[in-house]
C-alpha cells in the first residue's frame, strides 16, 4: 500500500532506505510515521481536508485488520492440521465401511456386508467372486425391502467348503419390476495407517489393509 504526500514532506522527513527491503510496499509503522510527519508538516494555512485525512486514516485501519486477518487464517489452519492428525490417530486400526465391491475377508471369523436397494425386491442374491474372477457362492437373500440391507457370508463356496483368506468381489443384484438391476455394495475394511492432506483438496487419506487408499468423505460408516 503507498500514500501520496506532498513533495515538501518527503524532502523534510527523511526515511531509512533499509526498512523498504520489499521495494515500494509500506508497513504499519512505516504508513503510521509517514502520516504523522504529514500532519506535523503541513501548511497551516491550508489545512489538510478532512475527508482526505479520515481517508488515510482507514487505509491504516485496513492494513491493520488485514495483519490481524492473517493472524487468525494462520491459527486456524494450525489448529486444523492438529484436529486432523489427533483424528488420524484414532482411525489406525479401526474398520470402516465405504463404497466398493470389493474386501479382504478371513473366511474363518465370516463376513458381513450391506447393499443398497432402491425399491423392493422379490429376490436379492449377491455373488461372490475369487480373485481370479470365479464366481465361488452364491447368497441368496430372497425378498428385500427398500433400503440399506445387510448380507453375510460364511467364507464356504457352494459345496460347504472353507474358502482361503484374500480378496474377494462381491456382486449384488435385485429383481425389480421383472428385470435384474445391479446394487450398489458398502463393504467393510482395516485402516492400516493415514496420510495427512496428500488426498484431493487437502483431506486426510485413508490406506487400507489390501485395497488401496480412499479418502476420508468416502467412508460412510466408521466402526470399532
Amino acid at each position: 500500500m503507498s500514500i501520496s504526500v506532498g513533495s515538501s514532506v518527503l524532502d523534510q522527513y527523511q526515511v531509512d532506505q533499509g526498512r523498504f527491503a520489499k521495494g515500494d510496499e509500506l508497513g504499519k509503522n512505516e504508513f503510521l510515521q509517514l502520516l504523522v510527519a504529514q500532519l506535523n508538516n503541513q501548511d497551516p494555512l491550508a489545512p489538510q481536508e478532512n475527508g482526505e485525512f479520515i481517508a488515510q486514516l482507514a487505509q491504516f485501519s485496513t492494513v491493520e485488520g488485514i495483519e490481524k486477518m492473517n493472524s487468525s487464517i494462520d491459527a486456524m489452519a494450525s489448529s486444523f492440521q492438529s484436529s486432523q492428525a489427533l483424528q488420524a490417530s484414532s482411525m489406525v486400526g479401526r474398520t470402516v465401511v465405504f463404497p466398493s465391491d470389493r474386501a479382504m475377508v478371513d473366511p474363518a471369523e465370516g463376513f458381513t456386508g450391506q447393499f443398497v436397494l432402491p425399491q423392493p425386491s422379490q429376490m436379492v442374491l449377491v455373488n461372490v467372486y475369487d480373485e481370479a474372477g470365479s464366481m465361488v457362492a452364491t447368497i441368496n437373500l430372497g425378498a428385500q425391502e427398500t433400503g440399506i440391507r445387510d448380507f453375510a457370508w460364511d467364507g464356504q463356496d457352494a459345496s460347504g467348503n472353507p474358502l482361503p483368506a484374500g480378496k474377494y468381489r462381491f456382486e449384488a443384484q435385485a429383481s425389480i419390476n421383472g428385470e435384474t438391476t445391479q446394487l450398489a455394495t458398502l463393504l467393510p475394511a482395516n485402516v492400516d495407517s493415514v496420510s495427512l492432506g496428500v488426498g484431493h483438496g487437502g483431506e486426510m487419506v485413508l490406506n487400507l489393509a489390501g485395497l488401496g487408499s480412499i479418502g476420508l468423505s468416502d467412508v460412510f460408516t466408521i466402526g470399532k
